[in-house]
């Protein structure tokens, strides 16, 4: 077995223009088609994930099933999506990135299918928690390709705006709620939902005929072809990895707990404790979505002009003021409305460098599994943060739940980015 030489010395490219959109510029064409194809990916990624909490209100009144249960459904997605990160990680390691993108896109896309026809709640559990395992996957493969597709004095910035495509994502799945539950019956409407979170299976047909591999990934699977050295699925737990794997899971956990404790629940919280319509409280959300698209954007920036540690420390404490502003201030709705906007903007914001800093944390033969298991088993472990919020929910307000879960979620993220090295600029090797 071959690990990356730990006193290897470390390059770090020179970043000379720091505008937000210098790297896309000077993209190439082959760069360019890997940036869209990423970006359209996450987008579909996120409308598909976010379509079960714009029905949770359905699907509890229509089939009886207790706030604590409906949380379990998504919590059971997350956790899938876990082992699925770190089996899709590893898998692009082996079989290639943009193969493993193609078979994840198509995997959740069927699943999603299969959700819309479902005749019980435990049928839906058990749709949700395989489509999980393709959710996962593609964010895995996605992150990698696109964090080795870029040059290291732009990759920051490109890496955080694909990631804007999760709130484009997000406004894709509002916008459908406000028209299918306004021309057809809840008992319907929350069917076609998921008839749509069936279209990201389109997307593949442009990926096979567009995107390519990174060439630092090819080589460094040619290396091990020919030195006969796979790497094992557990190596990123041995050697001088050792420390960042266990560091960039913490991290990755507080910033996905707090972002699900949150998101998750915000269109339960306005319809059931501040008393708005479905339709009602679209506004609302669409507040929360725009100030999440900004908040990518702007991380993203951030992620290059002032490193990716300082924006996880800035949006980390952000967060966790403006979740305590909304939910435990006696707030009219419209100032609510105003506070949407901060709220989606540093939940969301710091997402835009958790992509490019795990793919500058782990050597290329490593970087797969490493990024795959990182942020999913963040994802796994956030995964419990919606379905504990229903369930504290049952003795306390939704808020105070909300609340609680969402700051221990945002300080452990603050003090494990704190605890891990600056990797901006960092060039990259087919080690």
């Amino acid at each position: 077995m071959t690990t990356a030489d730990p006193n290897r010395r470390i390059e770090r490219a020179e970043i000379e223009d720091t505008s937000l959109l210098a790297f896309y510029r000077d993209m190439n064409a082959p760069e360019r088609r890997t940036f869209w194809a990423c970006a359209a990916g996450w987008a579909l990624d996120g409308m598909d994930f976010m379509i079960y909490p714009l029905v949770i209100g359905t699907i509890i009144a229509l089939w009886k099933v207790d706030a604590a249960s409906a949380g379990l459904a998504g919590t059971v997605t997350l956790l899938a999506s876990a082992i699925g990160g770190w089996l899709g990680g590893y898998l692009s390691d082996h079989i290639g990135r943009v193969r493993t993108l193609q078979i994840t896109i198509i995997w959740f896309s069927f699943f999603s299918l299969v959700c819309a026809v479902v005749q019980n709640f435990d049928q839906l559990l058990i749709a949700r928690a395989v489509l999980g395992l393709g959710f996962g996957g593609e964010w895995a493969a996605g992150a990698v390709l696109m964090g080795e597709a870029i040059r290291p004095q732009y990759r920051g910035r490109a890496v955080g705006s694909v990631q804007s495509g999760w709130a484009v994502g997000w406004g894709l799945a509002v916008l459908s709620q406000a028209i299918l539950f306004s021309v057809l019956p809840a008992e319907t409407a929350w069917r076609w939902m998921f008839v749509i979170g069936a279209l990201p299976a389109l997307l593949v047909f442009y990926i096979r005929r567009s995107v390519t591999e990174p060439e630092i990934a090819a080589e460094a699977r040619a290396k091990q072809a020919a030195s006969g050295d796979r790497p094992a699925i557990w190596e990123i737990f041995s050697g001088p990895v050792l420390k960042t794997t266990i560091l960039a899971s913490l991290m990755a956990t507080g910033c996905q707990g707090g972002y699900y404790a949150v998101t998750f629940w915000v269109p339960q919280f306005l319809t059931k404790e501040r008393h708005l319509s479905i339709v009602g409280s679209t506004g609302y959300l669409s507040t929360l979505i725009i100030g999440s698209f900004i908040g990518y954007l702007v991380g993203a920036w951030l992620a290059d002009r002032i490193g990716r540690r300082n924006l996880f420390l800035i949006f980390s404490i952000g967060a966790m003021a403006v979740v305590l502003l909304y939910t435990q201030l006696p707030l009219t709705n419209e100032i609510l409305w105003v506070l949407g906007f901060p709220l989606g903007f540093f939940a969301s914001g710091y997402f835009s460098g958790i992509g490019a800093f795990l793919t500058e944390l782990y050597p290329t033969r490593l970087r797969g599994s490493g990024q795959g298991f990182c942020y999913n088993f963040g994802r796994g472990i956030g995964a419990l943060f919606p379905f504990l919020v229903g369930a504290l929910s049952a003795t306390t307000s939704l808020a105070n739940a909300i609340a609680m879960f969402a700051v221990v979620a945002y300080a452990l993220f603050f003090i494990a980015a704190f605890a891990l090295p600056e990797t901006r600029g960092r060039v990259l090797h087919a080690d």
